[in-house]
């Protein structure tokens, strides 16, 4: 049973920074591609970034230059490192781990049970 669980999430003012973090566990770790959604109130959950297996990592356009996703497999977590932070960013951050190698597609796999990021003006 693969088991994921988010951390670091907070409460930051407008210009902050926060770093994501995401333990997985029950799994392979370093096999699947890992990424991170969000999901704020009344709008649909929306990729963030993901990193594949070998390291490659893509970013949502507004997650670009802001946002840091990193891996590792030693310690078989994913995080998000969030710089310049808006409080349109507010939201729930889920992480993810892929049912494959890589993130293209629809987003197959496990997920977090969320946390909370609220960024005040």
């Amino acid at each position: 049973q693969v088991h994921l669980v988010e951390s670091g999430g907070g409460l930051v003012q407008a210009g902050g920074s926060l770093r994501l973090s995401c333990a997985a566990s029950g799994s392979i770790f370093s096999i699947y591609a890992m990424g991170w959604y969000r999901q704020a109130p009344g709008k649909q959950r929306e990729l963030v970034a993901t990193i594949t297996s070998g390291g490659s990592t893509n970013y949502a356009d507004y997650a670009k230059g802001r946002f840091t996703i990193s891996r590792d497999n030693t310690k078989n977590t994913v995080y998000l490192q969030m710089n310049s932070l808006k409080p349109e960013d507010t939201a729930v951050y889920y992480c993810i781990r892929y049912n494959t190698p890589t993130s293209y597609g629809p987003p197959n796999g496990y997920w977090g049970q969320g946390t909370q990021v609220t960024v005040s003006s």
